[in-house]
This record gives structure tokens, C-alpha cells and sequence, in this order.
């Protein structure tokens, strides 16, 4: 991608994190900033220890894949955000505050929607039925960090990229063990 380029996707961000971003000004953001908040990542401790406990066929693998799919993919995401160092939103855009505060300075990719996606990856993989469940819910994560705005609509895009990634190479590595 040239210079050029590159200007326009960045510009085209910028338009459609403030496009989206409008329809939470001078509002409640309670259930934006509770979706956002299941994707902190208890849940899937929380889903992994049910899975364990309640479903022997499945439960014992999916959370031994969880937890090194997480332990693979909290990694790479650092070193992604520490390499991009895209600023945030509000440090970027004149006149615009997120309606929280983010946990790091760094916006790309989106944790949040990284980690959901995985979840809902390997979710989907285990449990095919509530696939649609999943990545809905993980696809409104996405969406909340840009409601949010503490991410680009891009930061979101990459997020669920790495997730999807990392979740179907650990899923893989089940099926070729």
C-alpha cells in the first residue's frame, strides 16, 4: 500500500469511527459498555471451568485449547500493538473523548474483539449449533469498542482476523494431535 493509500484507509476510519461513534453521543452507553465488558475476558475463564466441570466428551479439550490458544494469542497481540503503535481515537481525532476509559495508549489491533473472536472460534469448533450465537456476540464486542471509542473500525477488523487466526490454528492442532 502506498503512502497515498494508506492516507485514504486512515481517513475512511477516522469517517466511519465518527459515523458510528455519533449515535452514542449525549447518550447512555450501560449496555455498550457492558458488552464491552464481557469480553474483559472472565467469561471465557468462566465458560472454559463450566465446559470442564459439566460436559466430559468435549469440556476437558476445549479449555486445555482455550487456555494455550489464549496463551499464544495474548502474546502476539502485544507485540502487534507495541509494533503498530496506532494512537487511540481520542488522541488522534481533534474534539473527540471515548466514553471510556482504555486500559493501554495503543489501539491496533482491538484485544477485546481478538480474544471474542477466538472464543467464538474455537466455541464454534467444539459446539457448532451455537456458532451463530457466538459470533454475534463477538461481532458486537467488535462493534461496542468502536461505539465506545477507544477503536477504529480497522482496529476491530484486525482484532477478529488475529482471534479467527489463532483460534483456527490451535483448533488444527487438536485435529493433527
Amino acid at each position: 500500500i502506498t503512502l497515498m493509500g494508506l492516507d485514504k484507509i486512515i481517513d475512511a476510519d477516522v469517517k466511519c469511527l465518527q459515523w458510528v461513534y455519533q449515535y452514542t453521543q449525549n447518550k447512555s452507553c450501560r449496555r455498550i459498555i457492558w458488552l464491552s465488558k464481557t469480553g474483559d475476558g472472565y467469561l471465557y475463564l468462566l465458560i472454559g471451568l463450566l465446559l470442564w466441570q459439566f460436559e466430559p466428551e468435549h469440556g476437558p479439550l476445549f479449555l486445555a485449547t482455550a487456555l494455550m490458544a489464549y496463551a499464544l494469542e495474548i502474546p502476539v497481540y502485544l507485540i502487534l500493538k507495541h509494533a503498530f503503535k496506532r494512537r487511540r481515537p481520542a488522541q488522534f481525532v481533534p474534539n473527540f473523548s471515548a466514553h471510556i476509559q482504555p486500559s493501554d495508549k495503543f489501539s491496533l489491533p482491538s484485544g477485546h474483539t481478538a480474544a471474542a473472536f477466538l472464543m467464538a472460534f474455537i466455541l464454534s469448533s467444539f459446539y457448532p449449533s451455537i456458532a451463530p450465537v457466538a459470533y454475534v456476540w463477538a461481532s458486537g464486542i467488535g462493534i461496542s469498542r468502536v461505539m465506545l471509542g477507544v477503536h477504529y473500525p480497522t482496529d476491530v477488523i484486525l482484532g477478529a482476523l488475529l482471534g479467527s487466526s489463532i483460534g483456527m490454528f490451535m483448533t488444527w492442532m487438536d485435529y493433527a494431535l
